[in-house]
């Protein structure tokens, strides 16, 4: 094999719980994660020696590329086998950066399950979900994907039923908001967690799509809106469209909205009034090799 091409799947926070700042310096949480059919297209091939990328559209903003999610998974990947992989990673960029959508996390979880499936590495899930912890908080849950409980910083995975069919409207203005200051301004509110996650777990066991819509909550959302004021604005803006719920996906600053109608989700993702915004629906899987 000298070639494969992958699909990696954002994803949205239908709970997220700051439970307090850890010695590191990081913060535990307890957080409802949701894999949705927006998604990066990765394309991995063998090259003769070290690394190359190479991503599209030329202006996203991925920062330097030795801090890039897909250098550091195969970076990380190489030092785990202890064997060379030499490959050049081409990105295509659908998922907006700054958004709280796990667009780099997912980008670094495709890189491991294609090197894995381009070298013929043999390592299972269990073992990507090992390397994919030092890439990032994130990135164990990329690997499978699907509904699943995030604990620790995130990195500790654990399955939860699918929801409902439903439809999300997904929306991000044009601003970003910056993690760790969205953090230290939490941790100044000297805020107690609203505990959300309890309720959305409930929820997707009991299968009813409206106890899901109104159990979604986000301790961030209100110090992103601080920031980013159309965070606010955004989610009134679903709600008056016909939402069942509404909420702020990771630190922000993307919002989406939960519809049980197809049609009235179609028109809401047509109206919806920012510069990104689409109309998605919940996968079961992180990492997909076309």
């Amino acid at each position: 094999m000298r070639k494969v091409r992958l699909r990696a799947f954002a994803k949205v926070n239908f709970a997220l719980d700051v439970l307090g700042l850890r010695v590191d310096g990081y913060h535990d949480i307890a957080t409802v994660m949701q894999s949705i059919s927006l998604s990066d297209e990765v394309e991995i091939e063998h090259i003769a020696d070290g690394f190359e990328f190479t991503f599209e559209p030329e202006g996203a903003q991925l920062g330097p590329p030795e801090r890039n999610s897909a250098y550091v998974a195969w970076k990380s990947l190489q030092r785990l086998t202890g064997v060379a992989l030499p490959a050049r990673v081409r990105l295509r960029k659908r998922i907006p950066v700054g958004a709280g959508l796990g667009g780099g996390s997912a980008d670094a979880a495709a890189v491991l399950v294609g090197l894995n499936e381009l070298f013929g590495l043999g390592l299972q899930a269990d073992e990507l979900r090992e390397v994919a912890a030092s890439v990032g908080a994130d990135v164990p849950f990329c690997i499978s994907g699907g509904t699943a409980l995030g604990e620790g910083v995130g990195e500790i995975v654990t399955p939860l039923p699918e929801p409902p069919a439903h439809h999300l409207v997904l929306g991000k203005p044009a601003r970003s908001a910056d993690t760790s200051e969205v953090y230290r301004a939490y941790d100044a509110t000297k805020a107690r967690s609203a505990r959300s996650v309890e309720l959305v777990t409930l929820a997707l066991r009991s299968g009813v799509i409206s106890d899901l819509a109104s159990a979604l909550g986000n301790d961030l959302t209100a110090v992103t809106a601080g920031f980013v004021p159309e965070v606010t604005a955004l989610k009134q803006e679903l709600l008056a469209s016909g939402a069942l719920g509404a909420s702020m996906s990771g630190s922000g600053t993307a919002v989406f909205g939960i519809f049980n109608d197809g049609v009235v989700a179609g028109i809401a993702g047509d109206t919806f009034t920012t510069s990104f915004a689409g109309l998605y629906a919940p996968v079961p899987h992180g990492v997909e090799i076309d």
